[in-house]
């Protein structure tokens, strides 16, 4: 966003609908690198090809800095709106940039878990006390990266923008070679196909029976298609009573069968396993959809306040000024801190005292209420700061503190919780696609930012009094764009009770029988340990 605005000289309303378009095209890209990972290259291809473009993507971005041709010329202005805009060329080059990231994120993003998965055999305990561990290491590895990126780079980068870009670049090919040194250690799955023509499948062979009177509750009198699962499956899911439609997919009718017991047409017979794939997959739908307003409220966050710390107190002692951009890595220390705490003594207690476990959707929904109460916090800081800002005087930006750290429980409780129910709910070889989903809630969230964005600009001022997002903070009335993101998460609560009232969790039992003490992963959600992935 500094990049944006400093260098590029982009008025804010224009710097955030790039920000958004480009995040929203890169949170998108996910679900499109799953179904090639999943139907036609595997997994570590796919990371292979993106890590690839992941460097060009770093490395084109970071010439835009280093090059005078590709940046507009220096300008001293305090108004950067008031310096030349970039050319066409500039601009072209900026987002040829931002387009291979995006590329290479798309194949990144849903395979790095999946594959990190793969190397674990889960139907051995050993296995699945490894995945668990992988699922920790892999967040408190990220979190750290983001706390380090949002400092160290952020601080080098307001020395130089070229050493700024350069350290992540070079980061990316060192991983990058890690990676291939690895290839020979590796378990390598196969890809089964895609997911999408099973699902369209089912959906055809429903409809080809739409007239089929079946029974609501499966009383015997209908044959089913259930063949034995492929090998590698580890949940075998039993016919269910939710969308009782689909089931008409796995009826057998005459002439379905060949005589050696296989569908003569797969676009007319599914077998039961296939159906209730589909029925997973709608069902987390409209859970999915309710994270996204939360997310709208994390991305505001990360964006504005960044320009609300440039016009606040950042000394941190007589000699040391803290970086605008850093402010936001409260949050991430809060995500650090927390979920040990929660995992590790709250989880526990609570069961030894109570034998309570907090399921994923109550942790979803309290982290709900906090991105609520987050947005109605930082509404009224900005408030005082704008107050104080009209008596000449500074406000600490560790005022900025206070809705960092709820949105960070938001981020501990919503979205770690969102990244495990997608896991736990989908089966096996549909991970990929699970994985994709979230990235695929920030694609929403991004675009939906960018319409309100647009939107309150526009219509919020008037010829006496400047739009609540005004270029100058001061003038402008930020709150007010905090408190209606924050009614908005109100209403959206309100509907996110309605779909998980209604949510049945996933059946099904591990076909490799293991304790509940001695398991983690045990895919049965009234029996888990509710283990977050951080």
């Amino acid at each position: 966003m500094l990049y944006l605005r400093n260098v590029f000289h982009m008025e804010p309303v224009e710097a955030f609908n790039v920000y958004y378009l480009w995040m929203g095209l890169t949170n998108f890209a996910p679900l499109l690198g799953a179904l090639i990972s999943d139907a036609y290259i595997g997994r570590f291809k796919t990371i292979a090809y993106a890590s690839l473009f992941s460097i060009l993507g770093l490395m084109t971005v970071t010439l835009t800095a280093c090059l005078p041709q590709l940046h507009p010329p220096p300008c001293n202005n305090p108004h950067p709106d008031e310096c030349d805009d970039p050319n066409k060329l500039q601009l072209g080059i900026l987002f040829l940039g931002l387009g291979f990231l995006s590329i290479g994120s798309g194949g990144i993003r849903p395979c790095s878990i999946p594959f990190g998965v793969d190397q674990f055999d889960q139907r051995t305990e050993q296995g699945l006390k490894g995945v668990a561990s992988f699922f920790n290491w892999y967040y408190l590895t990220l979190t750290m990266v983001l706390i380090f990126s949002h400092t160290v780079v952020v601080y080098l980068q307001t020395v130089s923008w070229v050493i700024g870009f350069s350290i992540p670049t070079s980061l990316m090919a060192c991983a990058v070679v890690l990676f291939f040194v690895g290839m020979r250690f590796y378990v390598y799955v196969k890809p089964e196909g895609s997911v999408f023509s099973g699902i369209a499948r089912v959906i055809v062979a429903a409809r080809k029976k739409r007239d089929l009177k079946i029974s609501l509750v499966d009383d015997g009198t209908e044959e089913y298609y259930e063949p034995p699962v492929k090998p590698g499956v580890l949940s075998k899911l039993p016919l269910t009573d939710q969308f009782k439609f689909l089931d008409k997919a796995a009826v057998i009718l005459d002439g379905d069968l060949t005589s050696e017991g296989v569908p003569a047409n797969k676009w007319r017979l599914c077998s039961i396993q296939e159906v209730e794939e589909v029925k997973c997959l709608i069902r987390v739908v409209p859970v999915w959809s309710a994270g996204i307003i939360s997310i709208v409220a994390m991305t505001t966050q990360a964006t504005f306040m960044v320009f609300q710390a440039t016009k606040m107190d950042r000394h941190m002692g007589p000699h040391f000024e803290i970086p605008a951009a850093s402010i936001t890595v409260i949050s991430y220390i809060t995500i650090g801190i927390w979920v040990p705490i929660y995992e590790h003594l709250l989880v526990p207690f609570l069961w030894r005292m109570r034998k309570f476990r907090v399921t994923l959707l109550q942790r979803m929904g309290i982290g709900i209420v906090f991105a609520i109460l987050s947005m109605f916090t930082a509404g009224f800081v900005e408030g005082v700061r704008r107050t104080r800002a009209t008596e000449m005087t500074q406000m600490s930006v560790f005022w900025l503190a206070l809705p960092l750290i709820l949105m960070g429980l938001c981020e501990s409780f919503n979205f770690i919780g969102l990244i495990e129910f997608f896991n736990s709910q989908f089966p096996e070889h549909m991970r990929s696609i699970a994985n994709s989903l979230f990235p695929l809630s920030f694609a929403a969230a991004n675009y939906l930012s960018s319409l309100l964005v647009t939107t309150v600009h526009k219509v919020s001022g008037t010829k006496d009094h400047p739009d609540w997002l005004n270029k100058d903070l001061d003038r402008g009335k930020l709150d007010y764009f905090y408190y209606l993101i924050a009614v908005l998460g109100v209403v959206n609560l309100v509907y996110f009770w309605y779909c998980a009232h209604r949510y049945q969790y996933k059946a099904g039992s591990q076909i490799e029988d293991f304790n509940e003490e001695k398991s983690l992963l045990d895919i049965e959600p009234n029996q888990r340990h509710d283990q977050s992935p951080s």
